[in-house]
């Protein structure tokens, strides 16, 4: 397997005969092309995440991306969401050591959080070690503090860090560009799920970016078949071919 750190692709197209032209920059913005038989898009769904729109978003204390936990030890964070994202996010940082308040719209935990870790993670807010706020939002951002709306009045929290987990849109342009049908209405691409293989042949997509908007439809712990159903159609493909 011949692998390119740092390479960005920034363009797919099918070429004349059904094969295909990706072309790839370098972290110092040179290109080059790659010709293929078969491309598998596997982007995932982080490239765009959805903003807030509220003050103090711009704030340095304010990521909409999680890496690791860490960095916060020993701090206040909080927490914008009760999704799968943000659920892991406050269990990591709990383990870390951070103070961790998870702020959150719905009147109750989300549907879509992991049926294996919603009992933990309950379990640590009744014991007290995860502070959760149902039917709540944040409203202005300060660099020491935190503002939240609930139940019609607005509570001020001491706070050191924000993680915005309000999800993230995924970047279809690869696919688009390729001539991929993909649904305006919820972004979802069209594809065999038996092979995962878009409305264009020898173009396969795998991971969450298979679920279009709803990427809570595909966990890793799921998405990991795609590569099966996928070698499985390219094996079948290049037997045809030999």
């Amino acid at each position: 397997m011949r692998i390119r750190p740092y390479h960005t692709a920034t363009n797919l197209a099918v070429q004349p005969g059904g094969t295909f032209e990706l072309t790839v920059q370098n972290r110092f913005g040179a290109a080059s092309t790659i010709a293929a038989r078969h491309v598998i898009v596997a982007t995932g769904y982080f490239s765009q995440p959805n903003m807030l729109g509220i003050p103090g978003e711009e704030l340095s204390k304010v990521a909409h991306y999680f890496r690791e936990a860490h960095p916060y030890t020993g701090t206040k964070v909080a927490i914008i969401g009760g999704s799968n994202s943000a659920i892991d996010a406050a269990m990591e940082l709990l383990r870390a050591g951070a103070e961790v308040t998870v702020v959150y719209r719905g009147e109750t935990y989300s549907p879509v959080i992991k049926p294996w870790v919603k009992p933990i993670f309950e379990s640590m807010v009744n014991k007290g070690r995860i502070q959760m706020l149902f039917q709540s939002r944040v409203v202005p951002i300060a660099e020491t503090s935190v503002t939240v709306s609930r139940e019609g009045r607005e509570e001020e929290f001491d706070n050191d860090f924000v993680l915005a987990l309000t999800g993230f849109r995924p970047d279809r342009s690869l696919l688009a560009g390729a001539g991929a049908v993909v649904s305006e209405a919820d972004g979802i691409p069209q594809y065999d799920p038996a092979t995962m293989e878009t409305t264009v042949p020898g173009l396969f997509v795998a991971g969450v970016i298979a679920s279009g908007a709803n990427a809570n439809e595909v966990f890793i712990e799921t998405g990991r078949l795609h590569g099966g159903f996928i070698a499985k159609r390219i094996a079948s493909c290049s037997a045809t071919i030999n």
